[in-house]
């Protein structure tokens, strides 16, 4: 009862971003979000993208040392993320995210809607992506994520026809 509960609640945040437009997070929060969802989303690409690489990509390797880092950050960064979880939703959640399934279930949520937008031809664009990102610090590719994510969400309020999810990030925060 208590998964099903964290489900609908992280469901509820997911489908619903509305709801948490009052509020917003920080840089740092928005990275530790991006952290913990890096490593799911790095394999999840890798499946969609296995008839359109190589053998010797990065992508495809979903136990490959690059993977195990990012594993090792997002770890490090789910308390911060946790928080900026239970600051968007109601307050709830708290106790249900401390579950040791929370975090595994909220990017199973969030990770296929984000590797869904992925179109076959841009596989080798995005094996191109990770291999440059790939001797950066897992926090520095955070950063980069969510840089871009103020920069298109900027592009996006001035008109412009830009998709980008719909993370309410703090506007003073941007760079």
């Amino acid at each position: 009862m208590k998964r099903l509960a964290l489900a609908l609640a992280l469901t509820s945040l997911v489908a619903s971003p509305a709801a948490a437009q009052q509020r917003c997070i920080t840089t740092p929060e928005a990275e530790a979000m991006a952290l913990v969802a890096l490593p799911d989303l790095l394999r999840q690409t890798g499946t969609v993208c296995t008839g359109r690489l190589p053998a010797a990509s990065l992508l495809r390797n979903p136990q490959s040392r690059l993977i195990a880092r990012y594993e090792v950050e997002a770890t490090r960064a789910w308390p911060v993320a946790r928080n900026a979880i239970v600051k968007l939703s109601d307050p709830a959640v708290d106790a249900m995210l401390d579950s040791d399934f929370a975090r595994p279930l909220l990017t199973s949520l969030l990770v296929p809607m984000l590797v869904g937008r992925i179109a076959p031809a841009d596989c080798g664009t995005i094996d191109r992506l990770v291999a440059l990102l790939e001797p950066l610090p897992p926090r520095n590719t955070a950063g980069i994520v969510v840089a871009t994510l103020h920069y298109l969400k900027a592009k996006k309020a001035k008109g412009e026809r830009v998709s980008v999810p719909d993370l309410p990030l703090c506007e003073a925060e941007a760079r």
